[in-house]
Parts: structure tokens; sequence; C-alpha cells
């Protein structure tokens, strides 16, 4: 259920797809910091949110203030909090807003990032897997 946005704010939902399994956790994490992307430690205002991993996914980050925002998505599946690597190559999902492309390394905060500006924002992330 999505709570009614202040003045200045509105709501950001996420529905998250191609969940290749039902495993562990979807760690996400919503935030308006570049520096801060895409793993939002450097951000103690960013949003964060963990539901269980199933076929679809729904994330409901609530209402924000207005502002250029970027979501990241991990699919936890061996539940241990971050993001399994195999000589640096992904071994979980993972995603990112606008179905920003990985080149090489995650995208820069601008090819993910959307504007909140008083309308909901409903975004859909496809879940991606290299291994």
């Amino acid at each position: 259920m999505l709570t009614a946005a202040a003045p200045g704010q509105a709501t950001v939902s996420v529905t998250v797809t191609d969940l290749r399994s039902a495993k562990g956790k979807v760690l996400a994490c919503l935030t308006t910091r570049e520096d801060a992307f895409p793993d939002c430690e450097k951000d103690p205002l960013a949003r964060k949110l963990t539901v269980p991993a199933a076929t679809e996914v729904h994330l409901d980050f609530g209402p924000v203030p207005a502002g250029r925002y970027a979501v990241s998505l991990i699919h936890d599946e061996n539940g241990n909090g971050k993001l399994d690597t195999r000589l640096m190559i992904p071994r979980e999902g993972y995603g990112f807003s606008n179905d920003a492309p990985v080149r090489m390394s995650p995208p820069k905060f601008e090819r993910a990032a959307f504007t909140v500006e008083g309308e909901p924002v409903r975004l859909a992330i496809r879940m991606r897997y290299l291994l």
C-alpha cells in the first residue's frame, strides 16, 4: 500500500522482474548521491529495503522529496548480505533503475538517475545475471 506523499514529495515503487530463483533476498537502495551509487554505503539518508526473493518482487520506497534518484538492486541468493563475485564478475543478480547497462563496471549514477517531481514514480527493473 502506497503512503500519501506530502507536498513536494512523491512515492517511488519498483517492480523487479526476471529473478532466476526465489532463493534468498532482494537488497535494494535508493539514493540521491552520485558518490554513494551503487552500494549506498556513503549515504546515511539512502533508503534501503530487503525483501524475500520471488519470481517478481514489488518494492515500495514510500514518499521521497523531489530530486534526482537512482536505484540499485542485488539478488542475494545465498543471504549473506552482499553481491558475491568471482574474479570481479558478479555471481548473483543485479539491476539498476533505467535498466542502466553494465560495461566492465556498474553504471554511473547519471545513467540510472530519474527525477521525482510530485507524481508517483513506478519503475520496472529487470534482474540480470552473468554467471
